[in-house]
């Protein structure tokens, strides 16, 4: 439900006409739903073992680690430090880890920067998709997974950015330039608008934000999926829980 939330918060332009929904009330109101789904997404991960006491430190800290991460990026020239972490604990914990981390961290980021403003909520949901579909990815071990995260970190770099810019198009531009959005218009040339307008100004540096996946992916990749998986192991995240058959003849 969160994430179906979230599609709908980027996408409602090829759906609604600006100012139709509110452009002044829509972005609180996210922020306030999205607050809420993420709480029920704690507490269902926790109701089903997902998510556990130690896991929820773990979900601290990390938040944490990504919150002084980001401003080490700031967002020079499409340079983010805050992805990677986010795509190496999704593929460890899972996609409601994933989710959830992305929501968390880019919160606490905000407070520490100052970054808060109706921006956030579309931030926090991007961050989202990239962490949960970082645990959503097949199977794979060695190097074979670290490229296969590397390629997924590049992926997402773009993908972060196709979203966010969802968000503001519809705001940003003069109605008669050829990559505006209008309302009204068919779905496919509304498409067409938009992936104009995203190559034309953003292309530069969502490819800055994919190289440096890539690279941190690439470099730091190997050592941290090892310590996030000795601290799982340690902590039991998601332990199971066998019940074996009596013995014949044994004391029942």
């Amino acid at each position: 439900m969160a994430a179906f939330i979230g599609l709908v918060a980027f996408f409602w332009p090829f759906v609604v006409a600006p100012g139709r929904l509110g452009a002044n009330y829509a972005p609180p109101l996210i922020f306030g739903v999205l607050l809420i789904l993420v709480l029920c997404v704690v507490i269902s991960e926790i109701a089903e073992g997902g998510i556990s006491s130690k896991a929820l430190a773990m979900l601290g800290v990390l938040s944490a680690v990504n919150a002084a991460l980001r401003p080490l990026g700031a967002g020079t020239a499409g340079i983010e430090t805050v992805f990677f972490v986010l795509v190496l604990a999704g593929r460890v914990y899972g996609p409601g880890f994933g989710f959830t981390l992305g929501c968390t961290s880019l919160f606490a980021s905000a407070l520490i920067t100052g970054g808060v403003g109706p921006w956030m909520p579309y931030q926090m949901f991007g961050c989202a998709f990239v962490g949960m579909l970082a645990g959503l990815l097949p199977r794979a071990t060695g190097r074979r997974e670290v490229m296969m995260l590397a390629v997924y970190g590049s992926l997402s770099g773009y993908l972060y950015g196709f979203l966010l810019n969802l968000s503001f198009w519809p705001f940003s531009l003069d109605p008669n330039s050829s990559i505006a959005y209008l309302p009204g218009l068919p779905f496919t040339e509304q498409w067409q608008r938009y992936l104009a307008f995203d190559v034309a100004t953003s292309l530069g540096w969502d490819t800055g934000r994919a190289v440096t996946n890539f690279i941190c992916i690439t470099l730091a990749g190997p050592a941290v999926l090892v310590t996030f998986r000795r601290a799982a192991r340690k902590a039991r995240f998601r332990a199971p829980v066998r019940f074996a058959a009596p013995k014949a003849g044994g004391p029942r």
